[in-house]
């Protein structure tokens, strides 16, 4: 742009004074917008100055007419528009002078493109000025070409472009081989027209024409493969020689570049063989040596030789070259290593992890200063270099070198803490061979960066010691001693009160000692205090709140003598503002002060998670949330309406039951699917929970403590499915969405029934009587309806509704098989607005007979919050089996009688 500037106020000291200009000189205008104190003040002068060009336009007057349109370019440069001059463009270039013409063209480029059907018009005279005898017309014409031709222009001009090509004069061959780039870019079948004359371009001694010539050949490799082919069998002689004599060629001052000779011939010739050579051996064999010599002599102490070397790596890395050269040009990425730029330092780095894939055992002698880098002050050479340590990682060496990234934990960053504790984490997970060795390492991790380790990564670790038996006892003392000095970090906290809670025992008596390993001395009171400490360090956590709760109720089984204590700890928490361990605490203290009789069963160590299942179930879990970052979400009319930023689950098994489109995202009784975020809630039976707005609590509040507890999963009973927060190793069951006022402890009896709402202050474990109706008192009935019908399948609701409450109305579903074959596994799943509330009880079996030879039925209790302003909608859908294959149907339910 400072170039166009520059010819535009050439003109000025010619322009003179005329009423067919603006009445001002360039150099004027130029001074008059500049001086402008305001946005307006220039559109005033620029809008004067133009209405003075339009009006010398219309005179029609020749002389003048290529000073008015180097006004124009300046104007248009300021991004004015100047639509209205682009056929004086056309007028000055089909003048006969030079002076018209430099500026005519120069218009032309700058105010039109491609695009322009005005374009056309220019054709013949470019046409003309291609066969001009004039040198410097027809560098005009091939500039202009090179920069705006279309394709119609390309293979109307393609033949005069040729044969300037074949003229004496070197700026000309150069500027007609720069042309013919843009002809084979814009119609690739032109490329066969200039294969021979790019070989023989490439025979030319002028440094101009070589570098446009290779260009060329580069642009005919990618727009054909016969091209390539016949350049292969035809320059590679020449591209060598060439590179050769550049190399050792002397001083020459018009080429020279911080004493080296044309780094650009260098690394344009460079680019061309890694082209060619690139899947051919024959080719690749022919120019080993000379990419040896360039390798070896180029000076590394000048960044023209940097470039020239880092060119020479990519062309040896892109061949099919031999072992021994590339090791050198690993070797000169490694010295790149220890330059002081940070850009080559960079870009060698990322060079290595293209060359690891090609010898690795070549890029792991450079490890050690790999392994510094991870140490830079700058954070993208940290980030890049970390990544490379990643990927040289294997089995013989991952111990040293996860040593030092642990140790360089001490000191690093704080913004680069996470990445390092994430790639720790994951080189420990993928490369240990030994249970104490990585059990060891995670927990040096959790103590020095516990902040920054994942739930995930948590939940991973808690697998592993639940199937370690033998080192349960020595890893409940090393979280132990590793809480005391590290309490501050959340993950280590929350690890170490899961395993004091589950293997307290063994930390006091000290089971599990190894070969080696000193006692500890911990008392029950001890164990209790630390794990209070935590409690009251993390009250506003629901997380590791609620696991310091359950520590504390275990801990008050395992130790008996603790058991005072440990009320009065837990019983603090009676009034935390956090709702989950308010409720948390109410119902830990009841256990502990009412029922003595099962606590000890209903608080035994959790069964050994099944590590196979969990790492079957994390890996679909990370999948999914990969396809789901990868898909944009996109609303239409209609859509799930999610928060922004939350792409709507393209694969989960109710997404389309939940798309009811009347009021945006609906109340379901159905949880979102399990993220690997989630893992450490999944443990607990918390996160998750839906507001108070809906009539079903989510999984957090389904048998709560018997997914705390881990004392087994519920029994399975058909009802509305919520999300799968099964242990690994368990079998994955439907779990009833289970209403509030349930006993929680109900499914330790053989027999259990939905209650009402108990009253305020009642034990929730106390539990109400077996016969009380969910219905309630005298009911108000309306007439059936048929919810759903198909070939296989009817569904019939009747309905109840209580005199007392008008909103809430009991449905009692019946499900009538139509086949001659028999249902099983029956599954019925519902789904409203956001608006009603619905709670599903559990169905009278999942087994439909044939032929209607009697049905399941099932109740669901609804209550409309906005009754008499928006009528009943649901969503329903009915998965079973027949003959062992699974089926599916759903529908929506819109006939609901008036009135509910």
């Amino acid at each position: 742009m400072d170039t166009v500037e520059k010819i535009v106020e050439d003109f000025a000291s010619d322009i003179a004074l005329s009423p067919f200009s603006s009445g001002t000189s360039l150099r004027e205008m130029i001074r008059a917008i500049r001086t402008c104190k305001t946005a307006a003040e220039e559109r005033a002068v620029v809008r004067r100055e133009c209405a003075a060009i339009r009006t010398a336009i219309s005179e029609n007057e020749p002389v003048l007419r290529h000073r008015n349109m180097a006004k124009l370019m300046f104007i248009h440069m300021l991004g004015y528009p100047t639509h209205f001059a682009q056929m004086e463009c056309l007028k000055l270039i089909a003048a006969t002078g030079y002076p018209e013409k430099r500026v005519g063209y120069l218009g032309l480029m700058l105010l039109l493109d491609e695009r322009q059907e005005v374009l056309m018009l220019v054709t013949n005279s470019l046409k003309q000025d291609l066969n001009h005898t004039n040198q410097f017309i027809v560098g005009l014409a091939l500039c202009a070409l090179g920069n705006i031709c279309s394709a119609e222009m390309a293979r109307d001009l393609s033949p005069e472009v040729e044969s300037l090509m074949r003229t004496r004069d070197v700026n000309t061959k150069k500027k007609a081989a720069l042309c013919s780039i843009r002809i084979v870019r814009k119609v690739p079948d032109l490329a066969e027209n200039f294969m021979g004359l790019a070989a023989s371009l490439l025979k030319e001694k002028h440094h101009g024409v070589l570098i446009s010539a290779i260009q060329l050949c580069t642009e005919l490799c990618k727009a054909s493969r016969d091209a390539l082919e016949y350049l292969r069998k035809n320059c590679i002689e020449g591209l060598v020689r060439i590179l050769r004599d550049v190399s050792n060629s002397s001083y020459a001052p018009e080429y020279d570049v911080s004493g080296i000779v044309d780094p650009f011939l260098h690394i344009r010739v460079l680019k061309l063989l890694r082209i060619l050579g690139q899947g051919d051996a024959d080719c690749s064999e022919y120019m080993n040596d000379i990419l040896a010599q360039v390798a070896t002599k180029t000076e590394s102490n000048k960044n023209a030789g940097n470039a020239i070397l880092y060119e020479c790596v990519q062309t040896i890395m892109g061949i099919e070259a031999t072992s021994g050269l590339r090791v050198l040009a690993i070797n000169i990425l490694g010295r790149f290593l220890s330059n002081r730029d940070n850009n080559i330092r960079y870009v060698a780095l990322n060079m290595l992890m293209r060359a690891i894939a090609v010898d690795a055992l070549a890029v792991q002698r450079h490890r050690t200063t790999i392994l510094e880098c991870v140490k830079d002050a700058d954070a993208s050479i940290r980030k890049r270099a970390l990544e490379l340590v990643y990927l040289l990682v294997n089995d013989t060496n991952v111990k040293p070198l996860t040593k030092e990234l642990i140790d360089y934990l001490n000191i690093a960053d704080p913004d680069f803490i996470g990445d390092l504790t994430v790639k720790i984490c994951s080189i420990v997970e993928k490369f240990s061979q030994e249970k104490l060795w990585y059990l060891d390492q995670m927990f040096k991790v959790l103590s020095l960066a516990g902040n920054h380790v994942k739930d995930d990564i948590c939940y991973a670790l808690i697998v592993v010691l639940s199937n370690t038996a033998e080192l349960q006892g020595y890893s409940v003392r090393s979280l132990y001693k590793a809480l005391q000095s590290f309490g501050k970090q959340g993950s280590l906290v929350r690890v170490a009160v899961w395993c004091i809670g589950e293997y307290g025992e063994m930390l006091v008596n000290n089971v599990g000692m190894l070969d080696g390993e000193e006692p500890v001395k911990v008392t029950e009171s001890d164990a209790v205090g630390i794990v209070e400490v935590a409690l009251n360090r993390y009250s506003a956590d629901v997380t590791t709140g609620a696991m310091c709760l359950v520590a504390l109720l275990k801990l008050s089984s395992r130790f008996p003598s603790m058991s005072e204590r440990v009320k009065q700890i837990v019983a603090q928490n009676k009034e935390n503002v956090v709702l989950e361990l308010q409720q948390r605490s109410i119902e830990f203290t009841s256990i502990i002060q009412r029922h003595q009789s099962i606590r000890s069963s209903l608080l035994e160590r959790m069964p050994v998670l099944d590590e196979a299942s969990y790492l079957v179930k994390r890996a679909t879990a990370t999948q999914a949330t990969i396809s789901a970052d990868k898909l944009a979400p996109t609303v239409t009319p209609g859509s799930l309406k999610l928060p922004n930023g939350v792409a709507k689950p393209t694969s989960a098994p109710l997404a389309d039951l939940l798309d009811l489109s009347s009021d945006g995202a609906p109340a379901s009784t159905v949880a979102s699917t399990t993220t690997p975020n989630d893992f450490l809630q999944d443990l607990l039976g918390i996160g998750g929970v839906s507001s108070s707005t809906t009539g079903v609590t989510s999984t957090a509040s389904t048998d709560i403590l018997m997914d705390l507890l881990s004392i087994g999963s519920s029994p399975s009973q058909n009802g509305t499915p919520v999300t799968d927060f099964h242990h690994p190793g368990q079998e994955s069951k439907p779990v009833p969405a289970v209403p509030e006022a349930i006993d929680l402890l109900g499914s330790l009896s053989p027999e259990t029934k939905p209650t009402p709402v108990v009253p305020q202050g009642m034990d929730l474990l106390d539990g109400l009587s077996s016969n009380t109706s969910v219905s309630g008192l005298e009911n108000t009935t309306h007439p059936s309806i048929t919810a759903f019908q198909s070939a296989t399948l009817k569904i019939t609701f009747d309905f109840k509704r209580k005199p007392g409450n008008p909103r809430e109305t009991t449905i009692h579903a019946t499900f009538t098989n139509l086949t001659s074959s028999t249902f099983t596994d029956f599954i019925f799943q519902a789904a409203v607005p956001k608006f009603i509330e619905l709670r599903l009880d559990p169905a009278s079996g999942n087994t439909v007979p044939a032929n209607g030879n009697g049905s399941v039925t099932q109740g669901l209790n609804v209550t409309n919050n906005q009754q008499g302003q928006k009528p009943l909608a649901m969503r329903i859908r009915m998965s079973y089996k027949v003959n062992g294959k699974d089926r599916l149907e759903q529908g929506q339910v819109s006939n609901f009688p008036s009135g509910l």
